[in-house]
């Protein structure tokens, strides 16, 4: 089976990467490029990981993220995060599996976490969720209870909060995009500074395949792209 198609959107997406940091004025900053695999086939991750170099993949839902550990040979080195809605009762799944929870939500989801984190003898990296549209059919925390939410969690020991993550309403123009993650981006950088323990930067996840490069130039480290690595 020929997989010259992900060779060719890898090649694409990293390109276009490169080209918003450089519009953005961030050369030299990071971004990861996180592949979002809820569609993809355990053979097509494998490829992307052994032959397009993509190292980070990200997933929505935990049986599909034990099916793929399982599936994919020799998948050692493979940085796998999750990124879907996580509910209590699945995290003893997943903990010692993923080296970032991107979808962290509400204080019970939290205290799973840190319980389960702790009978592994592990600190896990969470992200957490804002709902920065306040829409009603996504998770995440809406942005005027962020601040509370943030120090509500700082309880945990076996919880390291990195930074957060938002996916914005589907805007009909790219740029409207930007409204949404230039707010994120000033509000979660004012929080952060009043967290006086943390000398280092947040990390923010923000952007997918239609938004990433809107999402870098507002300041984002990790872009989560999906179809844009799998159309064939």
């Amino acid at each position: 089976m020929s997989f010259e198609y992900i060779d060719k959107n890898v090649a694409d997406v990293r390109a276009r990467i490169e080209a918003a940091k450089a519009l953005a004025g961030r050369e030299n900053d990071s971004v990861m490029l996180l592949a979002a695999v809820k569609y993809a086939q355990p053979e097509e991750i494998e490829y992307l990981y052994k032959n397009a170099g993509v190292t980070h993949v990200g997933e929505n839902r935990v049986q599909q993220l034990l099916a793929h550990r399982e599936a994919i040979k020799d998948c050692e080195g493979l940085d796998f995060h999750f990124i879907g809605t996580l509910q209590t009762n699945k995290v003893k799944y997943i903990i010692d599996k993923v080296s970032m929870i991107h979808s962290l939500d509400s204080v019970k989801l939290a205290a799973e976490i840190d319980r389960q984190a702790k009978k592994h003898g592990i600190v896990m990296d969470v992200l957490v969720e804002i709902n920065s549209g306040a829409e009603e059919s996504k998770s995440g925390v809406l942005p005027e209870e962020l601040e509370a939410f943030c120090e509500d969690i700082e309880r945990f020991e076996n919880i390291n909060h990195r930074g957060f993550m938002t996916m914005a309403p589907k805007c009909e123009k790219k740029e409207d995009y930007l409204k949404y993650f230039q707010q994120t981006y000033r509000q979660v950088l004012d929080i952060w500074a009043k967290k006086r323990h943390n000398i280092s930067k947040p990390v923010i996840s923000m952007g997918m395949s239609d938004s990433f490069e809107e999402a870098i130039a507002s300041g984002s480290d990790i872009v989560r792209v999906g179809r844009g690595l799998f159309l064939k």
